[in-house]
């Protein structure tokens, strides 16, 4: 799940806090320190709100028993200090990190390679198999984006369409959990990238599986279809790895991240089919404020699990 924070007023932060607080209520388990989470999401956020102004984004990764938030932003960077300052009423001193530390199971800082930082932590929230339902209420910050609006008032096709695959992949996991959410987004990539293989079999008299560099130069000329800009950096038997200048989303992608998931889906599910198994991850994203996109593909399978925020993708049939 991930949301976009495009400014940095204290109402804007508040209402972030809140939805991020609400989803972990609609799928946590009984028991769950869930006042220990809020405290861990308040103090992050307020930290970007003091010293990062500008974009933020805020990304939960439930792919496993305990939810784990990352907080993304563009400010100025700060050092991993985790103290109470000497004066206990004085700004700053890593006083915000000593608190989310004591309540979350593990944390990390990190710099971003374009400036800001990543902060990660793992909340005292497990995941519930139990689906609790709010009645639906509409959202702010949702896509279309204001930006898109033509000068007659309305939205062109491109902006709808972009709207109504994000807001409904949002929606899957909103109501029916992390799993949906990663199920549907799985079977539309398996398909999608499906298609887009069989084309690419056909023009280029393909038969059999296809090797480490024709993936490659078929995720190029996928994208480059679709006005990506993605470039291969390395191919051989055990991974492809891709840089990307241009999002075919736009700037409209640092709004809604997780359009991303939908190319890791596609890049996967070609992947295990042609290999038996594949790994996705995002080490940069545009959509996260990074200057360009860098997407690992691990091949074969064969280091499935190794790592957090990989999206896994088993061998898939024709």
């Amino acid at each position: 799940m991930d949301w976009y924070l495009e400014g940095t007023e204290p109402e804007a932060v508040a209402d972030l806090r809140r939805e991020v607080g609400e989803h972990l209520r609609r799928h946590a388990a009984p028991g769950s320190d869930l006042d220990g989470a809020a405290i861990a999401i308040s103090e992050l956020l307020s930290n970007v709100e003091r010293h990062a102004p500008g974009p933020a984004w805020v990304q939960l990764d439930w792919s496993r028993v305990r939810a784990v938030l990352s907080v993304h932003d563009l400010g100025a960077g700060f050092e991993d200090t985790r103290e109470l300052p000497a004066d206990l009423l004085a700004e700053g001193g890593g006083r915000g990190l000593f608190i989310v530390s004591n309540v979350a199971g593990w944390m990390t800082v990190a710099a971003k390679r374009a400036g800001g930082s990543r902060v990660t932590v793992e909340l005292p929230v497990l995941r519930d198999l139990e689906r609790d339902q709010d009645v639906p209420r509409r959202r702010p910050g949702a896509l279309p984006a204001p930006e898109e609006v033509r000068p007659d008032g309305f939205f062109d096709r491109e902006s709808f369409l972009r709207a109504l695959v994000v807001q409904l992949a949002e929606a899957v996991e909103r109501n029916e959990g992390p799993d949906a959410a990663a199920a549907a987004i799985a079977q539309v990539g398996a398909d999608v990238g499906g298609r887009m293989e069989d084309e690419y079999r056909r023009v280029e008299g393909v038969v059999g599986d296809l090797g480490p560099a024709q993936i490659a130069d078929l995720y190029v000329r996928l994208k480059a279809a679709i006005e990506g800009d993605f470039y291969v950096i390395d191919a051989d038997d055990e991974r492809i790895v891709l840089g990307n200048r241009t999002c075919p989303f736009g700037d409209v992608v640092r709004r809604a991240p997780g359009l991303c998931r939908m190319t890791s889906s596609v890049f996967g599910g070609i992947a295990a089919r042609n290999t038996g198994g594949a790994s996705v991850v995002l080490e940069e994203r545009i959509a996260l404020g990074d200057p360009e996109c860098r997407v690992v593909v691990w091949l074969k399978g064969a280091h499935r699990g190794e790592w957090r925020s990989a999206h896994e993708f088993g061998a898939i049939g024709g």
